[in-house]
């Protein structure tokens, strides 16, 4: 009996460590969590802004989802003049991913002045 109760502490110090660590995982935030949800539940909760939309566009531009990305600039759109190019030519591009006529767009007229 005086010998198994030092193996049972020895065993539950090295057992111990492991268990431990098994429960307890780390979040990688550039992986585990979808920016554009996060996005998207601040504008529901009524706190859009077009720095928000922007972000949205552009979540959904690298993703190539571009039905949402051309939803999210011209949000932007509708919420302040584009001057920044880099943004027009997103929204060019995206435009041209869903085979949408870039003549006759009122955000593009709007950009060209």
């Amino acid at each position: 009996m005086k010998r198994i109760a030092p193996l049972l502490c020895m065993l539950c110090l090295f057992v111990a460590p492991h268990l431990s660590a098994q429960t307890q995982t780390k979040t990688d935030v550039n992986k585990d969590i979808n920016v554009a949800k996060v996005y998207e539940q601040v504008v529901k909760e009524g706190y859009g802004t077009p720095e928000i939309y922007l972000k949205l566009a552009n979540e959904y531009y690298f993703q190539n989802n571009y039905v949402l990305a051309k939803k999210w600039f011209e949000k932007v759109f509708e919420s302040e003049k584009p001057t920044d190019k880099k943004i027009i030519f997103r929204y060019k591009q995206t435009l041209k991913a869903l085979k949408v006529q870039l003549e006759g767009n009122p955000y593009l007229a709007v950009s060209d002045n």
